[in-house]
């Protein structure tokens, strides 16, 4: 768990389990606009439209299916660094800026800019690479212990261990200049 004072941000293994923390913190009160998350997703995703509740293909991931409140607003974009994701919520915006290059610092700038400590943005960012995703609250009327507790309830990374394990691999911090697979990234306009 990486917290501030006014953020509480986890990191899942599964979009399952972030997308149940959303649905628990929403169940308790916690307004949607309050709430992100941002998932690095392959494959195909199936949203849903807010209007009709009627199920869409779309291009990259899990299928997310019917719910209700931040999970049916998803997005998709390309992360440097972190690949394809599905996000949603007021992170997710300043993400937007990240992987337009226009937020200095890319993603790790966007999660230490709303209060991630740098040392646990490079392990989030990270799992985003891998696979995982993230979930993260900033301050709401309900006390952040409480934030904490619900998301703690559904199987959170241990942020610590996660990055000791990925340091024992030889990772020492997410670098953007890698793509998703861990080769260099080239930019397209040095190739003409």
């Amino acid at each position: 768990m990486a917290t501030s004072t006014n953020v509480t941000t986890h990191l899942y293994d599964s979009y399952e389990q972030a997308s149940e923390a959303v649905r628990a913190l929403e169940g308790a009160g916690v307004p949607s606009s309050d709430i992100s998350i941002i998932s690095r997703q392959d494959g195909e995703i199936e949203t849903v439209d807010e209007a009709s509740g009627a199920a869409t293909g779309a291009t990259v991931g899990t299928a997310l299916g019917a719910g209700a409140g931040l999970l049916t607003g998803l997005g998709i974009m390309a992360i440097p660094g972190v690949g394809p994701v599905v996000a949603a919520g007021w992170l997710a915006t300043t993400l937007v800026g990240a992987a337009t290059g226009m937020a200095a610092g890319g993603v790790i700038g966007a999660l230490t800019d709303h209060g991630v400590s740098e040392g646990d943005a490079h392990v989030l960012a990270e799992g985003m690479r891998r696979g995982g995703t993230v979930v993260s609250v900033r301050t709401t009327s309900m006390p952040r212990e409480t934030i904490a507790d619900i998301m703690s309830r559904h199987d959170p990374v241990d942020m610590s261990g996660r990055g000791t394990a990925y340091r024992n691999e030889g990772w020492n911090r997410f670098e953007d200049s890698v793509d998703a697979v861990g080769k260099p990234r080239v930019d397209p306009l040095q190739r003409l």
